[in-house]
Parts: structure tokens; C-alpha cells; sequence
């Protein structure tokens, strides 16, 4: 049986979904239940799926999620099947940057602008991580992440 007290995960999609819908793609990329916190069966994950305003207007929280399965990867494999980007935290400690797992499975670092509401925070604005932020030269900066930015010809590398 798996550890299920692993941890949280929080996303958002790039379309405003119906909740069984993206607990479906949940099931599916994790060959498990997936079930509403109220009506969850044992061994189930939970998940909670709402609303808000913004680019990503639809935000998933995933209760007790295995920690044997690398996140980003089961978001990648969700996006796939959404067909839809799947924004999530990256491993730095900037406010602004996610992972973007795009509907074709891709994943690459970016920026977002966040702005907090009544209803939960609705994002905007995603921009690519080139390492040419102003954001991206903090301490905890964007080099130190497993997701390095990724420069383009309009934005290269700094310095």
C-alpha cells in the first residue's frame, strides 16, 4: 500500500474546468482514486477543485499526495490529458516562479504575477525564466533551481 501521508500539491490549469474532470486526469496519471475531501474512499487521494479569476482560473489542491511520484511529473502527465498548462511551485523560495507543465508535457520554469483575492490567488501574466528577471538575480535566485532559466535571443542570459 502507498505512504499517503506524504503532502499537499497546488496547481492551477490555464482553462476553467469542471472538478471531476481534472480529478479524472488525476486518477488516470496516478492509477488511483481520486475523490472529493467530503466523499474520498479509503486510500483515495483527496482533492479539492475551485474557481477563481485569471490566466488560470481553475485551482487544484491535492491532500496526502505521494511523495514516491516526483510532482512535476504527475502535473505534466495531468496537463497531457487536460490539455491544458498545469501551473505549479517550483523548488525556490521566489514568490513568482512556478514550473509550467504544458499540454504537450513540457515543463519549464517562468514567472508569474500573483495577486491575492477573497477567492484565492489568481495569476497572470507568465512570462519564461531567462535568468534576465529582475526577480531571478535575488539570493535565493532562479540558478539555483533543478529548473535553470531558460534564456532566449529576446532575453539572454545576464551579464
Amino acid at each position: 500500500m502507498v505512504d499517503m501521508a506524504d503532502g499537499l500539491w497546488n496547481w492551477c490549469v490555464a482553462r476553467r474546468l469542471d472538478a471531476d474532470r481534472v480529478r479524472g486526469a488525476l486518477a488516470g496519471a496516478l492509477e488511483r482514486g481520486v475523490g472529493e475531501i467530503e466523499n474520498a474512499l479509503p486510500g483515495d487521494l483527496m482533492a479539492d477543485v475551485y474557481h477563481v479569476g485569471g490566466d488560470f482560473p481553475t485551482l487544484v489542491d491535492v491532500y496526502l499526495a505521494p511523495s514516491e511520484l516526483a510532482e512535476e511529473t504527475i502535473a505534466s502527465a495531468v496537463a497531457v490529458r487536460l490539455r491544458a498548462a498545469v501551473l505549479l511551485p517550483d523548488d525556490t523560495l521566489n514568490p513568482t516562479r512556478y514550473v509550467l507543465a504544458e499540454p504537450d508535457g513540457t515543463l519549464r520554469p517562468v514567472h508569474v504575477t500573483e495577486t491575492e483575492t477573497d477567492d484565492g490567488p489568481e495569476r497572470r501574466e507568465v512570462r519564461p525564466c531567462t535568468g534576465s528577471d529582475p526577480v531571478c538575480a535575488v539570493e535565493k535566485g532562479c540558478g539555483r533551481s533543478r529548473f535553470k532559466p531558460d534564456p532566449t535571443r529576446e532575453r539572454p542570459p545576464p551579464g
